[in-house]
């Protein structure tokens, strides 16, 4: 009897979830059950059930792990805590919302404020989203402001602001920082702005045709046709919106098809009956079944803060229906059901959903094909041995040699592969000397290979710089002998002699190994583009994890001072809101934060000149 086997019969008929390990203990799948005995030998049944995933993940499995939890409910809880820990290979995973965008209304504030963020904290906010368009989000919150207009700018801008901003006199913002607004006028719009992004439009319409009429009898016609234009606002987006149900309802539809090894899921929204959009997620497809893909999805979809539906409509019937349905009822706090139509007005939405899918995939292919030709484009150009599908680009920066950093990022066939991106600290050497960080970083990254811990040979190494760089990275890798790997060097526009006087060079230039002139990068070429797009994409990687750290080492400044501490450093940055604010700000007022006497404002004042010399 195999371990495997022995694990089998020692299942036991209770709810709880489940994780397969590969055979270096690596989590491949997690999963929750109602049986865990008879889901977990599904996958191992001698035989199968003609699925993919009985072949697929059993041939993988080398061991099975499991908790027993109490009922369904906890599985489910737990499922998403050990999803969150472990991030398995072949779980239907949403991507991190950090990849997206989501609209932020900062509630805990006086006069909360409404931005774009792709970070989700426990803050107070509300969140909405997360969104796949950064543009739209964008064109949203703009259509937003115009109905409700709400504050975008920064909390030291705020606290500072004197006289009305540009936003408030094309009436984007209602000025609260300038005291135009009462706190209660300025609540009615952050309730109505919330109740536009809950797709709660009828209500919304009602409530200000009520206080349309409200304002009117009392004679407040200047209130009175502003909400009034709210309201033609509104009922123009809604014209626009096409009526897919004949009653007044909130749906999710979610639908997916399958094509050799990827998955499309389609989701639409519809929001008092009207389509108001829809987004499309693809996945790896390991095969499983439809049943498991749709509740592993709808689990992970409505986590959060995400708005939860009357009803979510789907494709095909889920054996834990009842436990997802408990579960967003409650978090609705009303009956919310999922369903799977066969006819009518429904099934017609799923079919809607469906060719969706479709049609993002079509798309996605052709750009996969678009990107391919460019990847073989990019082969002759460079001229390269074979074709650049996996692209690692290096890039250093530094200030006077102050926090100096490596960043790498990675592109797979085109497009950037983030999860391979790697940031390095620059150890034991002082002074700035680009060519020994460059050989550092290149050093670093190809021992991680060697440890068992790296994402896999690239076929091209991109360094920013000239011949030097070139050079240091050729015997970087000659060094660790790694064979296979080809190197080019990209550098920047640059002026020779002194400053206004010299002669510019003739543009961006890749330099070849063994190559006496370099390319010169051309615009509009695909492939230039293509390197361009990787350069940018290093170079904000680098500058960003160097403005981190440089700006971790001075906000350490203010712990010089003796007598300040983690409440008084609090206040002054929620106060001045960066460092920058509370070392130019005068001794008043630095007094006028509770806890800071004179000879604490004194010594902060001290600290612009003597410890900002690495700037």
């Amino acid at each position: 009897m195999t371990a495997i086997e022995e694990k089998l019969a020692k299942l036991p008929q209770s709810p709880g979830v489940y994780m397969m390990k590969g055979p270096s203990g690596e989590v491949l799948y997690i999963g929750k059950a109602k049986d865990l005995r008879a889901r977990v030998r599904s996958y191992f049944r001698e035989g199968g059930d003609g699925r993919y995933a009985v072949r697929f993940l059993s041939s993988r499995t080398a061991d099975i792990d499991y908790i027993v939890t109490t009922n369904e409910k906890e599985a489910l809880l737990l499922e998403d805590t050990l999803l969150k820990r472990h991030k398995p290979r072949y779980n239907i995973r949403l991507k991190d919302s950090k990849t997206y965008v989501s609209i932020k209304i900062t509630m805990k504030e006086k006069f909360p404020r409404i931005l774009v963020t792709r970070q989700r904290k426990k803050d107070g906010s509300r969140y909405f989203g997360p969104y796949i368009s950064a543009r739209e989000v964008r064109d949203t919150i703009k259509f937003i402001r115009r109905i409700f207009p709400l504050c975008v700018c920064s909390e030291g801008e705020f606290r500072n602001r004197v006289r009305p901003c540009l936003d408030y006199q094309i009436g984007l913002c209602a000025a609260p920082a300038a005291g135009l607004i009462s706190e209660e006028a300025y609540r009615e719009l952050v309730d109505g702005a919330i109740m536009f992004l809950e797709g709660k439009n009828r209500e919304l319409l009602k409530m200000l045709r009520e206080k349309m009429k409200e304002a009117s009898a009392a004679l407040e016609f200047e209130k009175a046709a502003r909400l009034r234009d709210r309201v033609l606002s509104i009922e123009g987006m809604l014209e626009e919106q096409k009526v897919v149900a004949a009653r007044a309802a909130d749906q999710d539809v979610f639908a997916f098809i399958r094509e050799r090894d990827s998955i499309v899921l389609q989701a639409l929204h519809i929001r008092d009956g009207r389509l108001t959009g829809g987004s499309d997620y693809f996945f790896h497809d390991a095969g499983l079944p439809d049943e498991e893909i749709l509740s592993s999805f709808i689990a992970e979809y409505y986590r959060g803060e995400r708005f939860v539906p009357d009803e979510a409509i789907i494709q095909a019937e889920l054996d834990d229906r009842e436990l997802l349905e408990d579960w967003l009822s409650e978090k609705k706090g009303r009956r919310a059901a999922i369903t799977m139509p066969q006819r009518g007005g429904k099934a017609k939405l799923l079919q809607m959903a469906r060719s969706n899918a479709a049609e993002a995939l079509r798309k996605r292919s052709e750009a996969a094909a678009s990107r391919a030709g460019v990847i073989v484009e990019l082969q002759k150009r460079l001229r390269l041995k074979g074709a650049p599908h996996r692209i690692e680009a290096f890039d250093i920066s530094n200030i006077g040699g102050s926090q100096a950093v490596g960043a790498m990022v990675a592109f797979k066939d085109g497009e950037p592969d983030k999860d391979s991106y790697r940031l390095f600290r620059i150890r034991g050497l002082e002074g700035p000397d680009d060519y020994a960080m460059m050989y550092q970083v290149l050093s670093r990254r190809f021992l991680m290979e060697g440890a068992g811990k790296g994402p896999g040979f690239p076929d091209l190494v991109l360094v920013d710089g000239g011949k030097g760089q070139l050079n240091i990275a050729i015997e970087a890798l000659k060094e660790l002998g790694v064979r296979g790997v080809e190197v080019r060097a990209l550098a920047k526009d640059r002026e020779n002699g002194p400053p206004g006087k010299g002669v510019k060079s003739k543009g961006e230039r890749i330099f070849i190994p063994g190559v006496k002139d370099p390319i010169l990068l051309k615009e509009g070429s695909k492939p230039d583009l293509l390197v361009r797009r990787i350069r940018d994409e290093v170079h904000r990687s680098a500058i960003s994890y160097h403005r981190k750290l440089r700006s971790k080492e001075l906000g350490s400044l203010l712990d010089r001072v003796p007598g300040i501490g983690g409440k008084k450093k609090k206040a002054l940055f929620e106060r001045f809101g960066d460092l920058e604010s509370i070392l130019n700000a005068d001794l008043q007022e630095l007094t006028s934060i509770p806890g800071i006497t004179e000879r604490l404002a004194e010594e902060i004042k001290k600290l612009k000149d003597s410890g900002r010399g690495g700037e």
